[in-house]
């Protein structure tokens, strides 16, 4: 068997990359990896966005990695303090020497005879290479870095203002005592309207249709009380379970209950507004909680905006841009200086690399997810993908803790190759996630799918996944395990 570059490639070093390399040096420490990331910078998605406000849209006690306490007291965090956090990760974790920027992974091929992955890389945008592993860990999240979605606005060339999109924001754009509109509803436009008003002339929220929006502090007051008291650690450790539990409650009271969950959410705004805007109109989706993410309003800030008249909501349909703005499909003109297109992402999947098995290309829409990290009849390869309806990084630790239990597993009985086989009997399979969000639907057919069973089911259950990844057995009669190919079998 030929001689690997490395044990492990792990693809990516934002939050999950970042992560997998923990786990890998503490449960593989006999194990060689790097880290390629084909940008100029750790990160992620809090090096990319740059757009005011940016922050995170769920508490840092469950964003933040398993073994790594966030310490400030601000539980709802902003980009930069985010970033320090991933930094101060890298150096305790001593991996800035495993990690190897500019280098963007196109394809990967696996080859059964030689137990091999060979990876397509290209270095600094010239250079291409090829570098060879065991083993691969797809962190690459799921959306397309290179460009946010943009729906196909009329007329919008006839716009001589500044047309937007917050993935790629201007460093020295000045709306300061401008008419901005944003158009969007989601998280994006939650988080960017409440930074906007607090130097443009006014900011318009145009949305085709509302989304559910709560409040939150963004400093949590048991947590800090338990933060003083406690030893970091342990503090942590009781808050992150704390979060955790809150949120699945209140996820599964969505479920069960959609129609009270509503009307407490629509409560929750009524309170905020009052009678400053129209709350069946502007406030109330026609879709259930958790359907769709919750957006959340830290300390009531998007609220406030709207009372204090720096922003305003408009719910209608754009029928054509043009010199000065947007006119509605309800007849109504809205004015802008900057137009603002907080309408979404393009989903990547695998970050857009090439996946080869034994020279057959893999068609993504064929696969069915394992435990939700890893594919039918894809050898040695995980996938980090978060949860819809609670924090990223929860189920990325649990993949990435998971994935090095097998690597272990498998140098100790020594095995080469592991793969998930998806037998169809009494199995039907359904779409890869239950979510209605648009940028899930758009690509809704050209994603993995799930089963209908276990192991082939997804949760979206921190608990459920908990034990599945970390406590059941590895060898469970589906993942297949082999210790070297061998023609004619293993």
């Amino acid at each position: 068997m030929s001689q690997k570059d490395f044990d492990v490639v792990i693809i990516g070093a934002g939050i999950s990359g970042i992560s997998a390399a923990h786990f890998l040096k503490e449960k593989c420490p006999g194990k060689t990896f790097t880290i390629l990331e084909g940008r100029t910078n750790i990160g992620g998605t809090w090096d990319l966005f740059k757009y005011p406000g940016i922050r995170s849209d769920s508490d840092m006690y469950t964003l933040g990695f398993e073994f790594k306490p966030w310490k400030s007291p601000k539980a709802i965090a902003d980009g930069p303090a985010i970033m320090d956090y991933l930094n101060e990760t890298i150096q305790d974790e001593a991996l800035h020497q495993y990690i190897k920027l500019n280098h963007k992974v196109n394809g990967a091929s696996w080859s059964s005879t030689d137990s091999t992955w060979t990876l397509d890389v290209l270095v600094n945008d010239s250079e291409s290479k090829s570098l060879t592993c065991q083993f691969v860990y797809m962190c690459t999240g799921y959306y397309n870095y290179e460009k946010g979605f943009t729906p196909e606005f009329n007329n919008v060339d006839s716009f001589t203002g500044k047309f937007i999109h917050p993935q790629h924001w201007p460093e020295d754009l000045d709306y300061t005592n401008k008419k901005v509109v944003v158009i969007g509803s989601g998280a994006t436009a939650v988080t960017l309207i409440p930074e906007l008003a607090k130097k443009a002339a006014h900011v318009t929220m145009l949305q085709r249709s509302p989304t559910y929006i709560t409040v939150g502090p963004s400093e949590d007051k048991i947590a800090n009380f338990f933060n003083n008291l406690l030893p970091d650690k342990w503090a942590y450790t009781f808050n992150r379970s704390r979060k955790i539990r809150v949120g699945n409650f209140f996820y599964k009271l969505a479920r069960k209950n959609p129609k009270l969950m509503s009307n407490l959410i629509k409560k929750g705004v009524k309170k905020e507004l009052g009678d400053y805007a129209d709350i069946d109109k502007h406030f109330t989706p026609k879709y259930n909680p958790w359907d769709q993410r919750i957006c959340l309003a830290p300390d009531g800030d998007f609220f406030n905006a709207l009372k204090s008249g720096g922003a305003s909501i408009v719910t209608d349909t754009i029928q054509s841009f043009t010199e000065n703005g947007i006119q509605l499909e309800s007849g109504a003109n809205l004015e802008a200086d900057i137009v603002i297109s907080a309408t979404g992402l393009e989903l990547k999947f695998f970050g857009g690399v090439d996946l080869v098995v034994d020279n057959d290309p893999v068609d993504f829409a064929s696969l069915v997810v394992y435990k939700g990290t890893m594919f039918s009849d894809v050898p040695n390869l995980c996938l980090a993908f978060g949860y819809t309806n609670a924090s990223w990084t929860l189920k990325c630790d649990l993949s990435n803790d998971y994935f090095a239990r097998i690597i272990q597993h498998m140098a100790v009985k020594g095995y080469q190759t592991c793969v998930p086989t998806f037998r169809e009997e009494n199995i039907s399979t359904e779409p890869f996630v239950d979510f209605n969000s648009s940028y899930i639907l758009r690509y809704i057919n050209d994603l993995p799918k799930q089963g209908t069973k276990e192991p082939w089911k997804l949760k979206q259950d921190y608990f459920v996944d908990r034990k599945k990844l970390r406590h059941d057995a590895i060898e469970d009669g589906v993942l297949e395990f082999r210790a070297a190919y061998a023609c004619g079998g293993a």
